[in-house]
């Protein structure tokens, strides 16, 4: 087994940034729990290593869907990308600006008046959360997401060939770099600029990501199972037709509080609780088309491509359903219930998305045709039990917040001080090990193909 066109190859290069990435995120979240129950413990403060886990997460699965479509667009073209040299420019080009972001929030950390204003602008950090890159970053990441758009239209054009899963997908990383730009400006104005914040914050995740992993889970099933082609695409588009219809007008979810008009309650209530609908037909589509299959090519790609269509209905749907309506969400607001939902959707919808296209793009990459998955499985229930239960332990913890602030109106520090030593001592336990199950995943990503013959199945 090995790729049909040599091109695709540089979706290994992606990968490798984003399993590093990977690595370096869970590091990075394991200091911030300690660091909430002892907050001298590491040399950096809590905000810092948040930004640094919150956008290391954000780079190595845009990093991870770069590479899968750098593989998904050649073979669905039938043709070499159009301009291999532009590709490996694009990949350098990306790794040095994430780089020198990273090193701009260490060295801010590090002395905090260092975040120099000029031309009007924060010179390492923007401070807007999620989206704390500064101005000359957001110009080379674009830059970076222009020339990738460039590179993969112009294959498509160079064989006039389209397939429905290559439109979804390139859809979707248009629709992801269109959602970028309200992020890059903003307004005095605290509900308009919040306003335009959650366009980048919301569509970003609910619209062009999901849109993408439609089109990922479809090329998936069609390479592990042997699924055709009329059938994955044909759910493929009502998958994707609705998440973009309850997930963009789901935005009004983040309108409750802000001092949004009042319909916006309705409208984020109604359409975010039909969120999950597309994400159960996800489940539902994997499961029956599985069902179906005579032959299983790859059961470690099969495996995590049927554990990320549950664990993103799980993550995002129902650990999303249950704090949307603002009839809860009045009172669950800005608790660690949305930290618990945000960690297990994040999870389920693209963690497993992107170790899923690892598994069944890399052996051909490597020209692998068998190979020991023991260490796939054992890295999966490593990371997805940790992850039960740190998404169980921070619900518990929002669960008390609620209760002692919002009905008891006990202040933040008076309620933090009451759940902080065994939530939190709990979330650092199942972070190690998380840390442990992903620790197997990045051996086994630098181990598969390179192992001597007698090691494999």
């Amino acid at each position: 087994m090995t790729v049909k066109y040599q091109s695709q190859k540089i979706a290994q290069y992606f990968y490798t940034f984003a399993v590093i990435l990977f690595l370096v995120q869970v590091l990075v979240g394991i200091i911030a729990a300690i660091q909430f129950i002892r907050p001298d413990i590491f040399i950096l403060n809590f905000n810092t290593i948040r930004t640094l886990h919150i956008n290391a997460l954000v780079v190595w699965l845009l990093a991870g869907m770069m590479g899968a479509t750098y593989y998904v667009v050649p073979e669905e073209s039938e043709t070499e990308v159009w301009n291999y040299p532009l590709a490996l420019f694009q990949f350098w080009a990306t790794v040095v600006a994430i780089t020198l972001v990273v090193l701009g929030y260490i060295w801010m950390g590090l002395d905090p008046q260092a975040n120099k204003l000029v031309l009007g602008t924060q010179l390492l950090n923007e401070g807007r959360e999620y989206i704390e890159a500064p101005r000359w970053a957001d110009g080379l990441i674009v830059i970076s997401v222009l020339l990738f758009l460039f590179n993969m239209f112009m294959t498509m054009f160079k064989t006039k060939k389209w397939t429905g899963i290559q439109g979804v997908l390139l859809f979707g990383l248009v629709f992801l770099a269109l959602m970028y730009l309200p992020g890059m400006f903003y307004s005095k104005n605290m509900i308009k600029d919040q306003f335009w914040w959650w366009w980048v914050i919301h569509l970003w995740v609910e619209g062009s990501w999901e849109v993408i992993a439609g089109a990922l889970l479809a090329f998936m099933l069609m390479k592990t199972i042997g699924a055709k082609r009329e059938v994955v695409e044909k759910w493929m588009y009502i998958e994707v037709g609705l998440v973009l219809f309850t997930g963009i007008l789901g935005t009004g979810h983040h309108y409750y509080w802000i001092g949004t008009p009042k319909y916006w309650h309705w409208i984020g209530g109604i359409f975010s609780s039909l969120e999950p609908v597309p994400l159960l037909l996800m489940v539902w589509d994997a499961f029956r088309t599985t069902r179906e299959a005579r032959v299983v090519t790859n059961k470690p790609g099969l495996f995590y491509t049927v554990a990320h269509a549950i664990f993103n209905f799980v993550g995002a749907g129902l650990w999303g359903i249950i704090h949307t309506l603002p009839q809860v969400n009045k009172w669950t607001h800005g608790t660690q219930i949305t930290t618990a939902h945000g960690h297990l959707a994040f999870y389920g919808a693209y963690v497993l998305l992107v170790i899923s296209m690892i598994y069944v793009t890399l052996p051909s990459i490597r020209g692998v045709k068998d190979y020991n998955p023991a260490r796939a499985y054992l890295a999966f229930w490593w990371m997805t039990i940790s992850m039960v239960f740190i998404v169980l332990t921070i619900t518990g913890a929002g669960m008390v917040q609620v209760y002692m602030e919002r009905l008891m109106g006990l202040d933040y520090v008076a309620v933090k001080t009451t759940y902080n030593l065994w939530f939190w001592i709990l979330r650092a336990i199942f972070g190690v090990g998380f840390l442990v199950g992903v620790s197997i995943f990045v051996y086994d990503f630098f181990k598969l193909g390179r192992e001597p013959a007698k090691q494999k199945a």
